[in-house]
């Protein structure tokens, strides 16, 4: 049975998030899986992602795979969902993949952004958080470079106790800073639920000055309920890029002093 790989880009604002919910057919998994049997007619195929994302948030180059009984040209299997997805919902590109591809277990990293924007915008609100406040770049990338390295982020995540371990390792986590934004990229083996949105909830509390970046080191070493107030919006975050390979060797940026 053939095996296809997908990249595709979305905008997740009306969606449930990625996976296929029993109670909702809103999600991109269900629209992309009735685009696929609707063009492989065949019923049942399911589609996996490389990366679950949270309702409201959007994707740049999600992988997803699926397998199905029917042979069909990359070409035509591009074209053929994407006449048959909502406007929000495009693939990039499709091509065959070996038998033993898993979109999810196979990626070795995740990247995201989130994308803060420093101005109230006509244009870009679903795709953006707009902070009011005054924010100290320079503050969040040192309060950012406590994140990289394995650590339990059981502070940053949703219901951490329903989780199989909350020991995650960071590979990359930078600020950057353009005119009118400011851009948290973070890269990780995996994510927990809700996991980038606190983080960046954390780093804008400490632009806005509440603490210093010396605090998101203590969150790190005790947990602390804190974080689930400072969540940050979905409508800034996008799935940048799955990696498949071999995993990172190193883990990229230099730690503050005093960082575990």
């Amino acid at each position: 049975m053939p095996t296809y790989k997908l990249v595709l880009e979305y905008d997740g604002t009306r969606y449930r998030g990625w996976q296929s919910q029993k109670n909702t057919d809103r999600t991109v998994a269900a629209v992309l899986e009735r685009a696929v049997a609707e063009l492989t007619e065949e019923s049942g195929v399911r589609v996996h992602g490389a990366g679950r994302t949270d309702a409201g948030v959007h994707a740049l180059a999600q992988v997803a795979h699926f397998r199905c009984r029917k042979r069909i040209s990359p070409v035509a299997l591009q074209y053929g969902l994407n006449d048959r997805l909502p406007p929000d919902v495009n693939v990039l590109s499709a091509e065959p993949a070996a038998d033993d591809f898993h979109a999810r277990h196979a990626a070795v990293a995740r990247r995201y952004v989130y994308r803060l924007s420093k101005r109230r915008t006509a244009f870009e609100k679903p795709f953006v958080w707009w902070v009011r406040d005054r924010l100290d770049p320079a503050a969040m990338r040192a309060a950012a470079g406590f994140i990289p390295g394995r650590h339990d982020f059981a502070s940053f995540c949703e219901n951490p106790k329903g989780q199989e371990s909350t020991i995650v390792v960071v590979a990359s986590c930078d600020v950057e800073e353009s005119p009118e934004k400011i851009l948290v990229r973070i890269a990780a083996s995996h994510f927990l639920w809700k996991m980038v949105r606190r983080i960046v909830g954390t780093l804008v509390e400490v632009g806005r000055g509440s603490f210093p970046p010396e605090r998101v080191n203590q969150l790190l070493a005790e947990y602390s309920a804190e974080p689930a107030r400072w969540t940050a919006p979905p409508s800034g975050l996008f799935l940048e890029s799955v990696e498949y390979g071999e995993k990172p060797a190193t883990v990229r940026g230099r730690r503050p002093s005093g960082g575990r």
